[in-house]
C-alpha cells in the first residue's frame, strides 16, 4: 500500500502543477489538431444557405476544415454552373463564412477528383505521348513522298523527328513495351539483360539517318541510298485523358505533367480567378490546394523532352527514338538502358514540373499543397510526395488502400512534414448506406493512426443545399455519410474530441522507426518494404532515391534526416543494378558509420557513360561488399559502418543492441502501436485491434522514466500504478476495452519506489465457477437479399478453438452458393450460457470469444 500511495501522490502533485503545452494541448486540442472533411459540391447543387449551415455544423461538432470538390457522380445538374460568376460567388461566400467561423478551407485544383484538367487546357498543353508511323521504301533513287500520319487525338500532332534506317533482316520487338516506354505504369522495371535480339534484327545506330529537315509540307524529299529502308515518322499527340468525375463545364484535357508552362496556364484558369475573388483570404482561410490520387494514366513526352533528357542523362536521345516502337537499337543492353533513362527522366520531370511546380505556385500565393502521391502515373510516389506540405493517403471501410497511408507517413517523416492526412473511411456502396458509426469505425481509425496518419479528412461530406431535407444530398454511391443531415451528427462530437486529442499528440515531435527501406532508382516506383521482412515490434519508413542522395547523413552511427528523424538500418531493394552516383552515396554513409543491408549490385541501369559506368559500379561494389556472398559471408566492415547481406533484420537489430520497440505479451493479443519523441518525451499510442476486451503486458523500449496513461476519450491522465523496468525496457500490465486505446507517455524520471506487480487473492467461489463454453448452434453463408445460401455449421464448428472462434466470411472458406449477390455469414451460438446471434458481411471477420464478440 505504501508504494501505491507514493505513486498516486506523485501523480496528484503533477496534476496540480501548472500544465505544460503537451498536457494543455491534449486536454483542449487546438484547431490544428481537429479532423477535416472532404466537402463535395455535387453537380452545381449549391446554395449560400446550405454553405453557411454546413460550415456552422462542422464548427459545432469539432471539424477543423474542409476540402472543396466539385464532382458529378450521376447527380442531376443544379443551377450553379462550375466556374460561372454564380459559382465563384458561392466560393467567395464559403471562404468568408469559414473565416468568420475560424475554419480552414482547401480546394481541389480542378473539377472532379483526378487530377488537373479542364476545358481551358488546350491540346498543346495536354498530356502527350509518342505516336509513330512508318513506311518501307527501296532506295537508290530520289524519294518525293508523303509519309503516313501517326495516330492523332484532339486534332493536335507535332513531329519530333523523321528517321530512316536500313530495314532489319528479321523482325524483333522487346517485351513489355507499354511499361518500358512509359505508355503505362510499369512499376519498378529493371533493365533486362535479354533476350538478345537475333542477328540481323537490331538497328545499327550509326546507320540511322536524320531526315527531319528533309520533311516539309507533309512530304519527304531524300536521295535514298540503295537498299531497303524503313522511314519512321515520330511525333507526339495528346493522350486524350480528361479530368473526372466532373460536371461537363469543368471537364477538359489533363494538363501536361512534364511542362511548367502548361501547369502555369492551368493554374491561371483553374485557381487564380478564385484567389483573385477572395483577396486577402487567399492563403489565410483558403490556405491549401489539393492534388488528389493520380488516376489519369501515363504520358511519355513533352515538347522539351529531348532537351530535358540530354540535360539529365548526358546524351542525345535522337537516334534512340526507335525504341519507342519496341525496336532494338544496337543491342538489347543498350536499348533497355535507354528505356530505363526515359522512365527515369519522366519521373524526374513529374517530380519537378508537376508536383514540385504546383507546390511552388501554392507557396507563391501563400498557400500549402496537399497531395496524395500515388496512382497509375509514371512517377516515384515517395519523391513526388516530398513536394507537398501535407502528404495524404487513403483508407476504406472494410479494408483497402491502407498501404497508401504508409506512403504518406514515410514522405512526411523523411521530408519533415508534421501533418499527415488521409482520405478517411471511404466506403464502397456495400460499406456505406448510413451503416457506419463511431464504434464501428474506431478500430480501423486507430490502426491508421499507428501507420502514421495524424489528420483524418473524412470521406465524405456532401454539400447540403437544403435546410429541411433529410438525409439530403449524397455523393452518389460513394463514401460514409458524414453530414449534418445524419442523425449521428451531433452525438459523434464526443468521438471527434477523441480524434482531436489523438491527432494532437501524434503531430508532436518525430516518428521513431528503426529501419529505412529504400525504394531504389527504377522509375516509376512506390514504397518497397518487407524484403527482408520487418521483425515484429519494430517500425519503419520508406525513402526514395532523391532523399537518400540529398538528405540522408550519419551521426553516431544513426541515419539522420534534417528534421530530426533517425534510423538504425538502411535496407537496399533486392535489385541487380545501381547507378554510380547512388553507390558512391551508399559508400559514404557506411564509411560514416551506417549499417546498410542489401545485395551487391552488378551493373548500372543507365546508358549514361556506358560502359564506364558498369566498371565504376563493379569497383565500388567490390570495395563495399568485399568477399560477402549473402550466404556464407554475410557482413563486411567498412570505415565506421558495415554492409550486411543475407542476414535477417531481426538478427541485424539484435547485433545493434536494439530490442523491439514495443511488444504485447499475451498470445493472440493484436495491439498496434506507434512511437514518437517530442521534447524529451516518449509518446506511444497503443490500440487494441480486436473488438473484444484484452488484458496483456506491454513492453516499451524506454527505461528510467515513469509511464503515464493518457486517455484520449476523456482527456484523463494517470500514472501507471504498476510497472517494472528491466534490461532497458519498461513493462506495464494494461487492460484494453474492445477496440480500446491509450497513450503511454514517458516524460518524468521514474520514482525510486513503485509497484512492480500486484497479486489479487483468488475469489472464494473461483473454484466452483463454471468453465467458459462456446457452442455453435447454426451458421449460414447466405445472400443478404434472401436469394439463398448454404448451411456452414460444421465448417464454423471446426474453427472453434476452445472458447474462441475467428473466421473470415469469404468464398474461399464457404464456397459461392449465391454468386453475384452480396453475402453475409450469420451464426447462432451460446457463450457461457448466454444465447446470441452475430452476422458479418462478406470479406469481414467474425470473432466470438470468452471475453465478447466482434
Amino acid at each position: 500500500m505504501k508504494k501505491l500511495l507514493f505513486a498516486s501522490l506523485l501523480f496528484a502533485g503533477m496534476a496540480h502543477a501548472a500544465p505544460d503545452a503537451l498536457e494543455s494541448g491534449f486536454q483542449t486540442p487546438p484547431d490544428s489538431a481537429k479532423p477535416h472533411t472532404w466537402w463535395h459540391w455535387m453537380m452545381g447543387n449549391v446554395t449560400k444557405e446550405g454553405i453557411t449551415a454546413d460550415l456552422e455544423a462542422m464548427k459545432r461538432v469539432g471539424v477543423g476544415g474542409a476540402q472543396i470538390f466539385n464532382v458529378s457522380e450521376a447527380i442531376p445538374a443544379g443551377p450553379v454552373k462550375f466556374m460561372s460568376p454564380e459559382w465563384r460567388g458561392m466560393i467567395k461566400h464559403a471562404v468568408t463564412e469559414a473565416n468568420r467561423l475560424g475554419l480552414e478551407l482547401c480546394i481541389h485544383n480542378c473539377a472532379g477528383w483526378s487530377s488537373s484538367g479542364g476545358p481551358w487546357n488546350t491540346p498543346e498543353h495536354a498530356m502527350q505521348f509518342v505516336t509513330t508511323s512508318e513506311k518501307q521504301i527501296t532506295g537508290g533513287r530520289k524519294i518525293e513522298e508523303a509519309l503516313p500520319q501517326p495516330d492523332t487525338k484532339l486534332n493536335f500532332y507535332e513531329d519530333i523527328a523523321i528517321l530512316a534506317f536500313p530495314t532489319p533482316e528479321k523482325e524483333f520487338r522487346i517485351s513489355n513495351l507499354g511499361g518500358k516506354a512509359a505508355y503505362e505504369r510499369g512499376e519498378n522495371i529493371e533493365p533486362a539483360t535479354g533476350p538478345e535480339a537475333p542477328a540481323g534484327s537490331a538497328i545499327v545506330r550509326d546507320k540511322i539517318v536524320d531526315l527531319t529537315a528533309n520533311f516539309k509540307g507533309g512530304k519527304l524529299s531524300w536521295d535514298a541510298p540503295t537498299g531497303n529502308w524503313t522511314i519512321l515518322r515520330i511525333g507526339h499527340t495528346p493522350t486524350g485523358k480528361t479530368n473526372h468525375p466532373a460536371p461537363p463545364e469543368g471537364t477538359g484535357p489533363e494538363v501536361d505533367k512534364l511542362s511548367k508552362t502548361a501547369l502555369d496556364a492551368h493554374w491561371k484558369s483553374a485557381l487564380q480567378p478564385v484567389l483573385d475573388d477572395i483577396g486577402p483570404l487567399a492563403g489565410k482561410t483558403l490556405n491549401n490546394s489539393l492534388v488528389d490520387s493520380y488516376e489519369v494514366h501515363n504520358q511519355n513526352w513533352t515538347p522539351l523532352f529531348r532537351q530535358e533528357f540530354a540535360k539529365r542523362r548526358g546524351y542525345d536521345l535522337l537516334k534512340y527514338l526507335p525504341v519507342f516502337t519496341g525496336r532494338v537499337v544496337d543491342n538489347t543492353a543498350v536499348t533497355e538502358r535507354v528505356l530505363w533513362d526515359i522512365r527515369r527522366t519522366i519521373a524526374d520531370l513529374m517530380a519537378e514540373n508537376y508536383f514540385g511546380h504546383f507546390a511552388e505556385l501554392c507557396h507563391k500565393n501563400g498557400m500549402k499543397m496537399s497531395v496524395e502521391p500515388y496512382g497509375d502515373g509514371p512517377f516515384e510516389d515517395l519523391t513526388a510526395g516530398g513536394a507537398g506540405d501535407i502528404p495524404m493517403g487513403e483508407f476504406w471501410v472494410g479494408g483497402g488502400a491502407e498501404g497508401s497511408t504508409k506512403v504518406a507517413s514515410s514522405v512526411a517523416h523523411v521530408y519533415g512534414r508534421q501533418v499527415v492526412g488521409a482520405e478517411s473511411f471511404t466506403a464502397a456502396p456495400e460499406r456505406g448506406k448510413w451503416t457506419n458509426d463511431p464504434y464501428s469505425l474506431k478500430s480501423l481509425g486507430d490502426q491508421v493512426f499507428c501507420m502514421g496518419i495524424n489528420r483524418y479528412i473524412f470521406h465524405r461530406y456532401a454539400m447540403q443545399p437544403w435546410l429541411h431535407r433529410f438525409p439530403g444530398m449524397t455523393m452518389g454511391q460513394w463514401g460514409m455519410h458524414f453530414e449534418r443531415t445524419n442523425t449521428l451528427w451531433e452525438p459523434q462530437s464526443e468521438w471527434l474530441k477523441y480524434v482531436a486529442r489523438c491527432q494532437f499528440l501524434l503531430q508532436q515531435g518525430n516518428f521513431v522507426g528503426d529501419v529505412l527501406y529504400s525504394s531504389g532508382e527504377n522509375a516509376p516506383n512506390s514504397l518497397r518494404a518487407g524484403n527482408p521482412a520487418m521483425p515484429k515490434g519494430y517500425d519503419y519508413d520508406g525513402i526514395g532515391a532523391d532523399a537518400i542522395l540529398r538528405l540522408l547523413t550519419v551521426k553516431n552511427n544513426r541515419l539522420m534526416l534534417p528534421h530530426g528523424a533517425s534510423y538504425r538500418v538502411l535496407v537496399l531493394p533486392p535489385d541487380n543494378t545501381m547507378t554510380p552516383q547512388m553507390l558512391r552515396k551508399i559508400r559514404a554513409l557506411i564509411m560514416a558509420g551506417a549499417t546498410v543491408v542489401g545485395p551487391k549490385p552488378q551493373r548500372s541501369p543507365s546508358m549514361e557513360k556506358y560502359p564506364q559506368c558498369d566498371a565504376e559500379v563493379q569497383q565500388l561494389a567490390d570495395e563495399i561488399w568485399a568477399n560477402t556472398d549473402g550466404k556464407n559471408i554475410v557482413e563486411h566492415n567498412l570505415g565506421k559502418g558495415k554492409i550486411v547481406w543475407g542476414r535477417s533484420l531481426e538478427k541485424v537489430l539484435f547485433n545493434l543492441q536494439a530490442p523491439p520497440d514495443f511488444e504485447a505479451g499475451k498470445k493472440g493479443a493484436r495491439v498496434n502501436y506507434i512511437h514518437r519523441v517530442a521534447a524529451g518525451s516518449d509518446i506511444y499510442f497503443v490500440a487494441n485491434a480486436r473488438n473484444i476486451a484484452v488484458e496483456t503486458e506491454c513492453t516499451f523500449r524506454v527505461s528510467d522514466k515513469m509511464p503515464e496513461l493518457w486517455h484520449a476519450d476523456s482527456g484523463a491522465r494517470e500514472a501507471a500504478p504498476v510497472y517494472r523496468i528491466e534490461n532497458g525496457r519498461t513493462t506495464i500490465p494494461l487492460r484494453f476495452d474492445p477496440s480500446g486505446s491509450v497513450f503511454v507517455v514517458f516524460r518524468k524520471p521514474a520514482p525510486r519506489e513503485h509497484f512492480v506487480s500486484v497479486t489479487v487473492p483468488p475469489s472464494a467461489n473461483a473454484a466452483t465457477a463454471a468453465a467458459p463454453k462456446l457452442e455453435i448452434f447454426k451458421a449460414m453463408f447466405e445472400a443478404t437479399d434472401g436469394a439463398g445460401g448454404a448451411d456452414v455449421t460444421d465448417k464454423v464448428r471446426e474453427a472453434v478453438d476452445g472458447v474462441h472462434l475467428k473466421i473470415d466470411a469469404t468464398n474461399d472458406n464457404f464456397g459461392d452458393p449465391t454468386s453475384g449477390h452480396a453475402k453475409r455469414l450469420r451464426v447462432q451460438y451460446e457463450l457461457n450460457g448466454e444465447p446470441g446471434e452475430l452476422s458479418v458481411d462478406e470479406n469481414a471477420t467474425l470473432e466470438i470469444g470468452a471475453e465478447g464478440v466482434g
